[in-house]
């Protein structure tokens, strides 16, 4: 009997204990499926939150350690925040593109722009009232990527995506979403030109965020608070695996009409 519709699955990975220095992600990933005995199959994609990976890859840094500049003592008095923050998010930025109280819009070293540099306090270290801890993102998402989708491949025989994602805002809406910053055998983006619609149409400029949907999805079950799912397994995506990088999904500065 043939099935009469498609679906996609959302799987999240639960009991996973919290990361720390030099972890190996894969291993994780791995040993919980087997202990919950979820197989992974083919053309599964592993979803993970950026703070695991940037945990096991020491990227914690304590504010106490920052000694700030002139420039991000006069950014953090605009801000309202931090000057050893502030600091930081230079450090980790090409440029500054907004600054207003509470917030500094950046275009990170990596290409993408984002609220303070992607810099976070949320869920970084247990017991750190005074928030002296901040967690930076991943120096390479893409090479993370690629190291955890070799290894579960290599483990498992079974040709898997691996996508890394982080919540930022977008222009013009409110509220955060599920974006990624690091790929692995997932398309970025799909080129549907060409393809006809219902009615015949060929479609003429249809390119699709499919990483970026893959993300949104995930991040409805990963939560923001204490969900305590950093991994999440898509099963059914629609579109072949290939290789790709995060340079897919960024908009070169000459072509971007909000700035």
């Amino acid at each position: 009997m043939t099935a009469d519709y498609q679906k996609m699955e959302y799987i999240g990975l639960i009991d996973i204990p919290l990361v720390e220095v030099k972890d190996d992600i894969a291993e994780i990933i791995l040993y919980n499926a087997r202990r919950h005995n979820l197989k992974i199959f083919a053309n599964d994609i592993i979803i993970i939150t950026q703070k695991i990976i940037s945990k096991s890859e020491s990227r914690l840094r304590d504010l106490r350690s920052v000694e700030p500049s002139r420039k991000a003592i006069g950014i953090a008095k605009k801000a309202g925040k931090d000057p050893r923050l502030v600091q930081l998010i230079l450090n980790e930025s090409e440029e500054v593109m907004r600054v207003r109280k509470g917030l500094i819009i950046t275009r990170h070293k990596n290409g993408f722009v984002c609220a303070n540099a992607g810099i976070d306090h949320s869920n970084t270290v247990q017991g750190d009232i005074e928030q002296n801890m901040v967690l930076l993102l991943p120096e390479d998402a893409d090479r993370s990527a690629r190291l955890i989708r070799d290894k579960i491949q290599e483990q498992t025989g079974k040709k898997v995506g691996v996508i890394i994602i982080d919540s930022h805002g977008r222009a013009w809406r409110n509220g955060t979403i599920g974006t990624t910053i690091g790929i692995a055998g997932v398309p970025g983006v799909v080129d549907l030109r060409g393809q006809e619609d219902l009615f015949g149409y060929k479609l003429r400029a249809t390119f699709v965020a499919a990483a970026d949907e893959l993300a949104a999805g995930a991040s409805l079950l990963m939560g923001q608070a204490n969900e305590q799912i950093p991994v999440v397994i898509a099963r059914g995506f629609p579109y072949p695996l290939r290789e790709s990088s995060l340079n897919e999904l960024i908009r070169l500065k000459k072509n971007d009409l909000f700035q």
